[in-house]
């Protein structure tokens, strides 16, 4: 059996003007998908889907001829499922041919986290498949494509489209003040497409956006001192705020807490950076919200 592997994802800055064209951080995690096939008897494409803890939490049958859904445990993900296998076989032809495959992914992470179940998913049959990843997702999901480039990447990475084109940068990452970064999932699951959809619909000044993005993003990279970076954090939030006609994190949910917090990705859900001390993790549990994870625990 064949393994492949792609690394999670987090949009530390420029979520939403990443897609106008801002420089994004992003950073891959210690969590990821893995995605192992072998050849099996029969025209078809056997799938199962294992969360982290090692339970099938999706199965599928394939007819390999034109991907026509023989059976499924959940309709909806066999739907994309299906589109994301054909999309890859129109890119190439030669994929999917000779036999069948019995096919196996397994999350590291739970699969609300929205740490990238979809790119990952997206990455790994891109890499299977022997097509490019960024144009499988805009065939498929769409999207600004950080998170692709964060499946593949082995460090923090500024990320842009330059002319619609993605550009990567791999950057060293490592905060004299990283023990004091921590974070913490809000316990809910932010539909990306929609918020994307919701930010299209802003009229806002898009240029000065990207600048004033590119340049928060910028001077993080430079960053020594907690309290420079704090700066820089609420900065951004009271950016994005104004453009999305949406309060800051801290503002709505956490008024009272020491420390700096800024959104992550699509607002709303999914995880939040937390900047703080010893006393973080207590602070967040005692408010209901149990993930808190540590800067070196998640980034690569």
């Amino acid at each position: 059996m064949i393994e492949l592997y792609s690394h999670g994802k987090l949009l530390l800055t420029g979520e939403y003007a990443v897609l106008d064209g801002a420089k994004a951080l992003a950073a891959p995690t210690k969590f990821g998908q893995y995605l192992r096939y072998k050849r099996a008897s029969g025209p078809k494409v056997e799938w199962k889907s294992l969360d982290h803890r090692g339970h099938v939490w999706f199965e599928a049958i394939f007819d390999l001829g034109n991907f026509k859904i023989v059976s499924s445990s959940k309709a909806d993900m066999a739907k994309v499922l299906q589109t994301i296998l054909i999309e890859a076989k129109k890119l190439n032809m030669d994929f999917l041919v000779d036999g069948g495959f019995e096919v196996e992914t397994e999350l590291t992470f739970p699969n609300d986290w929205g740490l990238g179940s979809s790119s990952t998913l997206i990455n790994n049959i891109a890499t299977w498949a022997k097509v490019d990843a960024h144009q499988l997702l805009q065939n498929t999901f769409g999207g600004s494509g950080y998170d692709i480039a964060c499946a593949k990447a082995e460090s923090a990475i500024v990320y842009q489209l330059v002319e619609g084109n993605p550009t990567t940068k791999e950057v060293g990452l490592d905060f004299p003040f990283s023990d004091m970064l921590f974070f913490v999932h809000l316990n809910q699951k932010q539909n990306s497409r929609e918020a994307i959809a919701s930010y299209r619909t802003q009229k806002i000044d898009k240029h000065t956006l990207c600048k004033e993005v590119s340049r928060i993003t910028e001077a993080i990279l430079g960053v020594d001192s907690l309290q420079d970076f704090e700066g820089l954090l609420a900065e951004h939030e009271a950016l994005l705020s104004k453009v999305l006609k949406m309060p800051p994190v801290k503002t709505r949910l956490f008024p009272d807490y020491f420390g700096e917090i800024k959104s992550l990705g699509a607002w709303g859900g999914d995880f939040v950076l937390a900047t703080g001390n010893e006393k973080t993790p207590e602070y967040f549990v005692s408010k209901g919200f149990e993930t808190v994870i540590t800067y070196k625990g998640m980034v690569r």
